[in-house]
């Protein structure tokens, strides 16, 4: 298949260099200044050019670029006549409806969105990624879908069917499970490090390493450990008086999480009522 790619950063990057290498043609690619040099490295020989004239003869065309230019650029193809009947347009974003495809629609093209589930600082670690990856498909037809988990198993993936409907809820899911992951991870680092130890992240990483392998082998609910689902309201009380003392803009995060911790523990049937009175009862008092 012959395939453009509108927006060649990481993903895009990544997805042109998998479908090469499975067999596809990677007609041309178009993006900002820095599009050039991914190109010179990772497509050798594919040239590059704007957007329309990277679009224009393709059968697939995969717009990579931020999701708060999909729209103006697949407007942008539309009214220079680079997306037609019998192609393909696909996003690559998770959070982004396909309504912003419509233009391409309209003009006769499928629309689909193809969305790998993993997190990619840079290009190297993209293709390292992909493989074996979780990706999203959205599509409005049978074709759509077909196509869309083609590309997404051309590329190394595990495709899925994800509901159009669905997707601000599966990238708010997503944005649980890497964002915000980090997230409370730097908040360990920095609270480990009021403690007096320096550099700690590798001291913690193990540990956060392991729970994940536990959430993956055995399921959240079986996975979880700690004060909270123990019922230890002492511990709970004692956490908190200590964050109020060194890192008090914890506290409101740590009562949170606290509270979703219970609900697991309580779902799981691994907290009695009574222990989840007494940590509720701590917790009230930093609400």
């Amino acid at each position: 298949m012959d395939v453009s790619i509108v927006g060649a950063g990481r993903v895009g990057t990544a997805f042109a260099v998998r479908l090469r290498d499975a067999g596809h043609r990677i007609l041309a690619v178009a993006g900002r200044q820095a599009t050039a040099v991914r190109a010179g490295r990772y497509l050798p020989g594919v040239p590059v050019l704007g957007a329309a004239e990277t679009a224009r003869d393709a059968e697939a065309v995969l717009i990579g670029v931020p999701d708060d230019l999909i729209g103006e650029t697949c407007v942008a193809l539309a009214r220079a006549h680079a997306v037609r009947e019998g192609q393909a347009v696909a996003h690559l974003s998770g959070a982004t409806s396909l309504d912003v495809l419509a233009p391409a629609r309209t003009a006769g093209a499928t629309v689909l969105a193809i969305h790998p589930l993993q997190t990619f600082p840079d290009v190297d670690s993209a293709l390292a990624r992909l493989p074996g990856s979780g990706i999203a498909v959205t599509a409005l037809s049978e074709p759509g879908h077909a196509l869309g988990e083609r590309l997404a198993t051309d590329a190394g993936g595990r495709p899925f069917r994800l509901a159009d409907e669905a997707k601000p809820l599966y990238h708010a899911a997503a944005v649980f499970a890497s964002n915000y992951l980090v997230t409370t991870q730097a908040l360990a680092e920095e609270l480990f490090e009021a403690t007096g130890l320096s550099e700690p992240a590798g001291l913690f990483a193990p540990l956060a390493r392991s729970t994940l392998d536990n959430v993956a082998a055995m399921g959240s609910a079986a996975a979880l450990t700690g004060p909270a689902v123990r019922g230890d309201a002492g511990t709970v009380a004692a956490n908190l008086d200590a964050l109020s003392g060194h890192a008090p803009a914890a506290v409101p995060a740590y009562v949170a999480l606290a509270r979703v911790a219970l609900d697991l523990g309580e779902r799981s049937k691994r907290l009695t009522a009574e222990g989840r009175a007494a940590v509720e009862e701590v917790l009230d008092r930093w609400t």
